[in-house]
Order: C-alpha cells, then structure tokens, then sequence
C-alpha cells in the first residue's frame, strides 16, 4: 500500500519533452559551429620579396666590394669531412681566405693578390695555381665553390641564370645555381641584412657555413 501511494506521486517520463529538448541542444551545437565558420580568419604573412627587389640589393651590395667574416665551416663530400674556422675578407676580386681545423690544429690560407692565387699551410711549401677551387680540392679534399659562394655567403646571386624564393621578409630563402642548392636560414639584423646561416648542397657534397661576425667597411 505504501508502495502503491509512493508510485503514484512519481511524475512520469514524457517521450516528447526528451525528443524537444534534445532538438533543442542540437540547434544551439549548430549555432555555435556557424558563428565560429562566420569568424574572420587571420591572412597569412604576404611575401614581399621578388627578383626586382632583389636585383636592387644586389646592386647596393657590388657598391660594397670590400667585406670580411669569420665563422665556422662544415664540408662534406660523400663519407669524408671536416670542420673549420673560417676568415674571408674579400676585396674586389682578390680574397685572402683562412681555414683552420680545430681537432688537427691545421690551417690553410688561400689567397688571390692582383690574379695569382697561393695556397700556403701545405707540406713542400706554397703551392700556386690558376683556378682557387681546384688549387684548395687538390690540397685538401674539400669541394667549395668559392667564386660563387663569394655571392652567395652575402645572399646574392653568382653569374648566369638563377632561380630564387623568398622568405616572408622579402630575403632569400633559397638560390639554386650552377647545380647548387643554397639555402638561407639565418639573417643579420644589420642593415642592409646579410646571411648568418648559409648551406649550400650539389650531389653528396655540402657546404654549411655559420657566420660569427660580418666586418664591413
């Protein structure tokens, strides 16, 4: 009887208030997932760089033939390779360019006066030649194309065709040349900017070069 009296007061569940209310938070899920597709949505970062703008920077660039830097220097060709401290100070088309390696304590120096070029740190003394890349592969083992990478190291192209990215900042982000793929991961905040991170790659050979200082005039 007790039983009977308490199950009489229990309101009973009604199938078309539960079928409202689930329509209900449907709808509201619904409006929500609208107004989040009706959102602005940020713009990505516009590149600004093209060949024009970069034309003009090489341009201020060759009106600076004198630069140096030192830095640190990778080199690989297939199993082989080394590291180095590096110094280049360029002027014009004469460069003095100075290797040191760190483990061997050994050290080179190339360099081009007036269009004869030396190598000097080699057992049998100075050696000469007439083509700097070849003279420093013949020596050393190392392959680095050093007539380009005069331009490249300073984010420009070395001559003949090229092509080019951008970065969102309108610098180079990769130059390929010559067979090379050069890649840029680093800039100076100097003005104007100049490369802190420099890899360069053909085949299994590799160039990766990180710039310490630049010393300009």
């Amino acid at each position: 009887m007790i039983w009977r009296k308490f199950s009489g007061n229990t309101p009973a569940r009604n199938p078309r208030r539960r079928q409202a209310a689930a329509l209900g938070r449907a709808a509201l899920v619904l409006f929500v997932l609208l107004i989040a597709a009706c959102a602005p949505v940020s713009p990505r970062p516009a590149v600004v760089g093209d060949e024009g703008v970069q034309a003009l920077r090489e341009a201020g660039l060759a009106r600076q033939p004198i630069w140096a830097f030192t830095g640190r220097l990778a080199i690989n060709q297939g199993s082989e390779g080394g590291n180095a401290r590096i110094e280049w100070r360029q002027d014009g088309g004469d460069f003095d360019i100075q290797l040191s390696a760190p483990i061997t304590r050994q050290s080179w120096r190339l360099r081009q006066v007036a269009g004869k070029i030396t190598l000097e740190g080699l057992s049998g003394g100075i050696r000469e030649g007439a083509d700097a890349e070849a003279l420093l592969m013949e020596a050393t083992g190392w392959r680095i194309p050093l007539a380009a990478m005069a331009a490249w190291v300073r984010g420009v192209r070395a001559s003949g065709p090229a092509d080019l990215s951008f970065d969102g900042f309108g610098l180079p982000l990769t130059i390929r040349q010559d067979g090379w793929a050069v890649e840029y991961r680093g800039w100076s905040r100097q003005e104007p900017p100049l490369p802190t991170k420099v890899f360069a790659r053909q085949g299994d050979a590799s160039v990766k070069l990180v710039v310490d200082h630049w010393d300009s005039p």
